[in-house]
């Protein structure tokens, strides 16, 4: 195992990132942290990481801008930017060309949406969705994020779609690439809701339905499963490894 922490992708003191190698990787999980873009930090979800690469399932974990220092689309940018690092550089580098799963938690979920369907973030970096196996959607928010409305003056519960919502970008079957969505079972109001009105927006637009999948955990509140990655019930770990074992053709 290989571990090599804080490496820079970026100018910027945030623009870091850790990098876990398992000795047996066959995949890789390009993994941004939630904390409604303003916490959260990379070694977020340590339980999560250790149960991937046992699974042979290398992490880059990363950090971004956050607000209120970073502004939309900062925080995106960014992780085009590490996506750039991931792929052209330290997952190439061993052989894992192409074998990764971009995904996150919440906020870091939010990211990976907009990096998914709004092409124009990756195309600045020379890259594009389907360079990535698969998206992992854990309790994101496909609307305008409540942290972006609140720094409007707007009331966070608000449901609004605008360019900062990756529900806005969906326009087609692209990237026609597996998806899986979590949310917990108490998560937070109109989450579940949303994120089934973007499986819906994207089969009305011809996304295979084969190449989703929806989870909801039960007992949780949002992202509770997150601190522990074979909770009793239910194996949120296992869940996501397999998906990522999956779509990298590993499985």
């Amino acid at each position: 195992m290989q571990i090599s922490r804080d490496i820079s992708y970026g100018g910027d003191p945030g623009q870091k990132l850790d990098f876990l190698l398992p000795d047996d990787a066959r995949a890789a999980y390009v993994f941004m942290h939630g904390g409604g873009l303003e916490g959260g930090d990379k070694a977020d979800n340590a339980a999560l990481f250790d149960f991937l690469t046992a699974r042979g399932i290398a992490v880059i974990s990363l950090n971004y801008r956050m607000l209120p220092k970073a502004h939309f689309p900062d925080f995106v940018c960014d992780g085009a930017l590490a996506v750039r690092m991931a792929l052209l550089k330290l997952l190439s580098a061993h052989g894992l060309d192409g074998r990764a799963v971009l995904g996150g938690s919440s906020a870091g979920a939010f990211i990976a949406m907009l990096l998914a369907f709004d092409r124009s973030y990756l195309a600045e970096q020379s890259l594009e969705p389907e360079m990535l196996r698969g998206f992992l959607f854990d309790a994101g928010q496909p609307t305008c994020h409540f942290a972006l409305l609140r720094e409007r003056g707007l009331d966070e519960r608000r449901v609004l779609i605008d360019e900062t919502a990756p529900l806005y970008h969906i326009r087609d079957a692209r990237p026609a690439r597996p998806l899986m969505f979590l949310t917990a079972e108490n998560d937070m109001p109109g989450r579940k809701e949303q994120n089934a009105l973007m499986r819906r927006t994207l089969i009305n637009f011809g996304y295979p339905q084969r190449m989703m999948e929806s989870h909801e955990l039960p007992g949780y509140g949002h992202c509770g499963y997150c601190g522990d990655a074979r909770p009793d019930g239910f194996a949120y770990g296992e869940l996501c490894a397999d998906f990522i074992l999956r779509a990298c053709g590993e499985l």
